[in-house]
């Protein structure tokens, strides 16, 4: 049967988690959707070769595209993605993890969903987690920063399903290359999502450890790099504004006679000082910005290539 789904998997030395969701795919996913499915595994330049077959696969076949270099879970989504607007043609893209914490059962659910908004990616919204409470704790830290820097709202990580239509435009979306949920957001392409918990890891250990995650978070905030730095500079007008009045009032208490000799001098001073630093920080952050968005950039779609070492159909 001809292939209309295409589940895009990015992996790197995951194979024995990747085995075993191929087999969950196989038993969780709804038969029409899986006769019609094939499955594209992008290999992040592993450092383990895989040594087991895969799993016998119930829809069209698997292809393993390997790069030529590890770029990271972010960018060979895009690359993924850019290979399959431009070679491989078909109706939906499901992006999901290799490690199985992406449920294949609820593949079914955003389907149904994008059924009713066909025009539309859809992503999984995390509504449980299943880590434990100190990554927790700074998953609602970063959520409030992202929210606070950016005035955005991020629910949902890469697990989404993408009409042809949109993956046209997405990949054009240079920022994808650097965060792909961020890229969205940016692209102001229509979205929405549909509160799924997210599942546990089907074998081994992550690949992330502590800085890669606040590497992740941060490169998600970089994407909105232009938002972040006006309200940098709009809260650094704000605490200027606060500074004065700061200054004001100590100079009134000065001259009242209310102040220890040279305490009202020196605070007013300091406080000055920083005030003018973080104004002209964040001012020079904005004209920075604005200068960097006059400058060519690294599209998905064109540059994608230069990473394929190739394209293997194994199953």
């Amino acid at each position: 049967m001809p292939e209309k789904y295409i589940i895009l998997i990015p992996q790197f030395n995951d194979w024995e988690a990747l085995n075993l969701l191929i087999a969950k795919i196989n038993t969780d996913v709804a038969g029409d959707i899986l006769a019609h499915t094939s499955v594209l595994v992008v290999d992040d330049c592993s450092s383990r070769d895989r040594t087991e077959a895969f799993t016998p696969f119930g829809g069209t076949g698997i292809r393993v595209l390997r790069l030529y270099r590890n770029l990271g879970h972010q960018r060979a989504i895009a690359i993924g993605l850019s290979y399959i607007a431009t070679e491989l043609p078909c109706e939906k893209v499901i992006v999901m993890d290799a490690d199985g914490e992406d449920a294949p059962s609820d593949i079914n659910t955003l389907f149904a969903k994008s059924v009713q908004m066909p025009g539309t990616i859809i992503f999984a919204q995390r509504s449980k987690r299943q880590e434990g409470f100190v990554f927790q704790f700074f998953y609602q830290i970063y959520k409030s920063i992202f929210k606070l820097l950016t005035g955005k709202v991020i629910t949902f990580g890469n697990f989404s399903v993408i009409p042809q239509r949109r993956l046209q435009n997405l990949v054009r979306v240079s920022e994808i290359w650097n965060n792909f949920p961020g890229g969205v957001i940016r692209s102001r392409i229509p979205y929405d999502g549909v509160p799924i918990e997210r599942a546990k890891r089907l074998a081994g250990n992550s690949q992330m450890n502590f800085v890669s995650l606040i590497l992740h978070g941060l490169s998600a905030i970089s994407v909105l790099i232009d938002t972040t730095a006006v309200r940098i500079l709009i809260f650094s007008i704000l605490m200027s504004g606060f500074v004065i009045a700061v200054i004001v009032v100590i100079l009134f208490l000065k001259l009242i006679g209310n102040t220890t000799p040279g305490w009202a001098s020196t605070l007013s001073t300091t406080l000055l000082i920083v005030m003018m630093q973080s104004f002209l920080i964040s001012l020079f952050l904005v004209f920075m910005v604005l200068q960097y968005r006059t400058q060519q950039h690294f599209i998905p779609a064109i540059h994608y290539r230069d990473f394929v070492e190739s394209v293997e159909t194994v199953a």
